[in-house]
């Protein structure tokens, strides 16, 4: 059975994410850092920890099964983003390399995850290549389009054709305009979101025009992002199967679209999370989609930190309950 089914829009098996207080520690660590990664401004620990709380509360009726990345001295703040150091196919992971310097420890840090929680890694994007996971979108079971910027490069692209072509796949290559250069976030889920089967919610101003004639042909229905919420991230919204998406809050226009075109909208704040690190709900989750396979759990005698959720864990990282992961109930 497969890994993950190669959709973006299909019900969501189990999700990956990493919580502020293991990707930013403190505010210490919050305070040293934001800078130098780019953020608008510097986030307040407390507050995004209280977001983020409700955030994952507002994925659990959706994910049977969430995970979370522990601690890891190697990684920062951006490694929040659990979508950019890896992608998920049919046989498995692949381990990302992130385009932007200060985050390369970032896939070492899932790999060490995917061997304790039993997860088959299929193979990983080695150097020179560079791959984040925010630029490879899953069009149909057979078709990837990764998007070639200041993050993805074109030897990054090789290799992963050359992993997934294994399944049979094909991958769209599709350029990426300079937008705000090579210190700004400008990934393919930026300007494309699946949110349903055969709907895209897209910014054409920024799409190339063989690439989105290619999108019609191919039969997808495109929900236009209102121009002034596009900087507002109000392209970046999740699918959580069923008709149903996770948008940012504080993006009107784009909401009535998706609802005009059938969906139902949730919403989450994230002031904190999202809009100063630039990082919607895609870029927050790593979902695995579709049924199960017959082992994902840890193998027998495997690190629950590395599986626990953040509630689960004291001071430390230590656990304070037995449970390997929460019972999350719809």
């Amino acid at each position: 059975m497969e890994f993950s089914a190669c959709t973006e829009t299909g019900p969501i098996r189990e999700l990956l994410l990493k919580h502020p207080r293991d990707a930013w520690r403190d505010p210490a660590a919050v305070r040293g850092a934001w800078r130098a990664l780019g953020y608008t401004a510097e986030p307040d620990f407390a507050r995004a920890c209280d977001e983020f709380d409700r955030f994952v509360g507002t994925l659990r009726p959706f994910a049977p099964s969430i995970r979370f990345l522990p601690a890891d001295r190697g990684t920062g703040l951006d490694s929040i983003y659990v979508r950019d150091a890896a992608c998920v196919t049919p046989r498995g992971v692949i381990v990302a390399r992130m385009g932007k310097d200060l985050r390369r420890d970032e896939p070492r840090a899932v790999a060490d995850f995917c061997r304790e929680a039993g997860w088959p890694v299929a193979g990983e994007v080695r150097e020179p290549g560079a791959l984040e996971g925010g630029d490879v979108v899953w069009l149909d079971a057979a078709t990837a389009a990764v998007g070639h910027g200041y993050r993805t490069n074109a030897e990054g692209i090789r290799q992963f054709r050359a992993l997934v072509r294994r399944d049979g796949c094909e991958v769209i290559e599709v350029p990426l305009p300079h937008w705000a250069g090579p210190e700004g976030v400008l990934h393919l889920m930026s300007i494309l979101s699946p949110v349903d089967e055969g709907k895209l919610l897209v910014y054409s101003p920024l799409l190339p025009v063989p690439f989105r004639r290619s999108l019609l042909e191919r039969g997808f229905t495109l929900l236009e992002v209102p121009g002034p919420e596009f900087e507002t991230m109000g392209g970046n919204v999740l699918a959580l199967g069923g008709g149903r998406c996770l948008a940012l809050a504080g993006n009107p226009r784009t909401a009535g679209v998706l609802r005009k075109a059938g969906l139902e909208v949730l919403t989450y704040g994230g002031r904190e999370i999202s809009v100063k690190g630039a990082g919607g709900p895609t870029c927050l989750t790593r979902p695995l989609r579709g049924a199960a396979p017959r082992a994902t759990q840890g193998p027998k005698g495997s690190s629950r930190e590395a599986l626990a959720p953040p509630e689960e864990r004291g001071p430390g990282g230590k656990l304070t309950s037995p449970a390997v992961k929460p019972i999350l109930k719809g």
